[in-house]
């Protein structure tokens, strides 16, 4: 059994005493987090070692992005894309040596977008699709496998937002986005993990905005967070959760964590 977590912490030196407490409490084999928001030689590489953590591939920058695998099972850093095309922590890919050994865990962490969803006038949602673009070619010739995670800021279907016709105007639910995301999923024959195991219709959010005083009352939630695996692969997926319950943490992230075991 190998477990995967993944989770958008927005600030891993902020909020490491709630990374510890997800360590502690859930044990994963794997943890994939993104938007770390520090450079390598900032990372809190110490204290997550010495909860037995101590294989890890950081790829950050200062102050914004980031991304990095820590791991209780050796790992060796495999790969870091920029899809972003402009030198931007997006992305890190490793091979684990252990248990699971030859699977690759691809670390990723798509733009947001901005707020308008039109390229001609917000050059942030192009770049977003372009992203997506450049993933769809290096997808194309995966012949691994591979499981990528992190937060995708898309959330494709109906169910995977609070209010779907509310949203489809609204950058991370339009039917260009979701289109886009689409001709990446098919272009490795990728399985969407999470809806395996919470089948849609099911109400599944990964993440609600801090504007919301009151984040469970209002449950505007949008389903950004994925785990998704080479088919194959993920046909040995035992299980999968979210905890929903990391966002009343102390200082929480926008975003909770979710795991995914696997019975290789």
């Amino acid at each position: 059994m190998v477990s995967i977590a993944t989770w958008n912490i927005n600030s891993v030196r902020l909020r490491l005493p709630i990374v510890e407490r997800f360590l502690k409490e859930e044990a994963p084999d794997v943890l994939c987090l993104q938007e770390i928001k520090c450079q390598e030689h900032q990372f809190p590489a110490e204290a997550l070692a010495a909860l037995g953590y101590e294989h890890q591939a950081v790829h950050g920058q200062k102050g914004y992005h980031g991304v990095a695998t820590v791991s209780r099972i050796p790992l060796r850093e495999f790969s870091r894309h920029d899809w972003q095309d402009n030198g931007e922590a997006r992305h890190v890919g490793v091979e684990l040596l252990g248990p699971g050994k030859g699977i690759v865990v691809e670390n990723v962490y798509i733009p947001a977008g901005g707020d308008e969803p039109d390229r001609s006038i917000n050059p942030k949602f192009g770049q977003k699709l372009d992203f997506l673009e450049r993933m769809t070619r290096w997808a194309e010739k995966l012949d691994r496998p591979t499981v990528i995670v992190g937060d995708f800021n898309i959330a494709p279907l109906e169910s995977d937002v609070w209010n779907h016709k509310q949203l489809l105007n609204v950058v991370s639910h339009t039917p260009l986005e979701v289109d886009t995301l689409q001709r990446f999923k098919d272009a490795h024959g990728w399985t969407d993990i999470g809806r395996e195991f919470i089948r849609d219709p099911e109400r599944y959010y990964s993440w609600w905005s801090y504007r919301a005083k009151d984040w469970k009352a209002n449950d505007r939630g949008r389903r950004l967070d994925h785990m998704w695996a080479s088919a194959e692969l993920a046909q040995q997926a035992s299980g999968h959760r979210l905890r929903e319950d990391a966002r009343d943490w102390e200082k929480p992230s926008d975003h909770v964590p979710l795991i995914t075991e696997f019975k290789l």
